[in-house]
């Protein structure tokens, strides 16, 4: 199948569906694609905090793209098979005033660098912590003309800050407009749940992805299947992946896009899947800062359930 690449610069950071596209490609095509770190190069090992309150903020996220994927059209689905992650053995982490889960304790800004091993990182003596790269950035163009910041996710993905979407993940996608044109960025070495310093270890990252398209079938949000190795679990599992300004709303809709998946693919009624998603879905919060937008996953392990295709292959 056809292999492309993609260098990180120029980046951009907005969602804007009047972008030129910087790659062509068809579905089925794998894309190499460097990715710059959620600063935009900005940050480097060594830099002093006071520096890094001096970096051009309006770079956050520094997406490389669009790509355009031929024959993708509004009502179509874009699969992203995440085949492989490499990050660049730095990062960082930090503390902005006025940002984050706890930010009215929180008031001091700090940075924070990270060396990285292969697969795990020291910096944060005693801790050990093990690396799962992924990007916390993977969107299409938006429906809606006009230029739109990042950071706040939606439908169309975007900065869902899901950590399961590392490598052997894949991300499903709903398109709004033709090319689909799809971007990425903002690497993370590992991240916890809900990020709630407003970052998890940012850092450039090289990725390869494979792009399929489903032609004409309905998704309304982001869902992810994820591996069983992904998480150290002993299954994978299908994660509905929900956005808005309540936590509470978004737990709703992302129990209630479940049910409606369970209904839809393994044929539950209405009434039985409501009960499996009681006793054995797992609601987590993914992100809890890209405010005022925040990320809900709802999960179900794949071993609770017979093995689907959730689109038929084209």
């Amino acid at each position: 199948m056809p292999r492309h690449t993609l260098a990180a610069q120029p980046t951009h950071s907005v969602w804007d569906n009047s972008l030129s596209p910087r790659l062509r490609i068809a579905s089925g095509d794998e894309v190499s694609i460097q990715c710059a770190d959620a600063s935009g190069s900005q940050v480097h090992p060594g830099m002093t905090v006071e520096q890094y309150l001096a970096i051009d903020r309006t770079r956050i996220h520094a997406l490389t793209g669009p790509i355009w994927i031929e024959n993708s059209a509004p009502g179509d689905v874009l699969q992203i098979d995440i085949l492989s992650t490499q990050h660049h053995g730095w990062g960082w982490s930090s503390i902005v005033e006025g940002l984050g889960f706890l930010k009215d304790r929180f008031r001091t800004p700090y940075l924070f660098h990270w060396q990285l091993d292969a697969g795990q990182t020291t910096s944060l003596f005693p801790a050990t912590i093990p690396l799962r790269p992924f990007l916390g950035v993977m969107g299409v163009a938006r429906a809606d003309t006009g230029s739109f910041r990042t950071r706040p996710p939606g439908p169309f993905g975007g900065n869902l800050d899901v950590r399961e979407l590392s490598a052997g993940a894949t991300l499903y996608l709903p398109v709004f407009v033709p090319g689909a044109l799809f971007s990425c960025g903002d690497g993370h070495a590992a991240q916890g749940d809900g990020e709630v310093c407003i970052n998890g270890i940012e850092c450039p990252l090289d990725v390869t992805l494979r792009f399929s398209l489903h032609k004409n079938q309905p998704l309304t949000s982001p869902i992810v299947e994820a591996p069983a190795h992904i998480m150290n679990e002993t299954t994978g599992k299908w994660l509905i992946v929900e956005t808005g300004p309540s936590l509470e709303e978004a737990a709703r809709a992302a129990t209630s896009r479940m049910i409606d998946l369970l209904i839809s693919r393994w044929n539950l009624s209405p009434h039985h899947a409501y009960i499996l998603c009681s006793v054995a879905m797992k609601l987590r919060l993914s992100q809890v800062v890209n405010e005022p937008i925040h990320t809900i996953t709802a999960a179900i392990s794949k071993h609770i359930l017979p093995a689907r295709q959730l689109f038929p292959t084209t």
